[in-house]
């Protein structure tokens, strides 16, 4: 599929912009776009609930149901499962229902996956859960690409491809330790409410 895609004619241009310009114009673009801005906040919702399954699914595991490493291998692939699942759905999604929606409607899920993943009672209710989470962290992270372009000219969309990327991983920047934090001091279902309260609160600001 990769070596299927053609690539688009590259237009050389100038650049006259300072160095720190450069790197400042695409954040600028991006947080004064309010579309951005909203897709900022659902990937603050990403990142709070990604870092509680990416960081804390070994110790869920191996703690609370005293599984194996292959037992956190098979929950890791109910979430690329998941993933893989809703975005062979999305393409039909996308016609039925706006990008906004869509993401929104991804990240609300991921509120859900915390808030079973603070109830969850076996291994098998995990990899569930897990793949729940897949399915709505694709929903909430796919359209990004198509929102990104309708928000930039051809000349500054690379800056605002990598202001996205900056700004999105300043989230998970903040919620990894803030997981990995909660879950060894406070316990695993602390960690489940007070990262569901997080997501939440992104879908609010999105």
């Amino acid at each position: 599929l990769v070596v299927s895609v053609t690539l688009p004619v590259r237009t050389a241009f100038v650049e006259t912009d300072s160095y720190t310009d450069r790197i400042s114009r695409g954040i600028k673009i991006y947080l004064n776009t309010p579309r951005l801005g909203g897709m900022l906040a659902v990937y603050f919702a990403i990142a709070s609930a990604g870092a509680m399954v990416i960081v804390n699914t070994v110790v869920l595991v191996h703690e609370r149901f005293d599984g194996d490493a292959g037992d956190v291998a098979l929950m890791m692939a109910a979430v690329g499962c998941g993933s893989v699942l809703m975005t062979l759905f999305l393409p039909s999604l996308l016609e039925k229902f706006s990008e906004r929606m869509v993401m929104i409607g991804g990240a609300l899920c991921l509120f859900v996956c915390m808030l079973l993943g603070a109830a969850v009672t076996s291994l098998v209710e995990v990899g569930l859960v897990w793949l729940l989470f897949g399915a709505a962290s694709s929903a909430a992270q796919t359209p990004s690409e198509r929102m990104l372009r309708k928000s930039a000219s051809d000349e500054d969309r690379p800056r605002v491809y990598a202001a996205q990327f900056s700004l999105s991983h300043a989230c998970w920047l903040v919620t990894y330790p803030l997981a990995g934090w909660l879950g060894a001091t406070l316990g695993l279902q602390v960690a489940f409410l007070v990262l569901a309260s997080l997501t939440v609160l992104g879908v609010i600001v999105a």
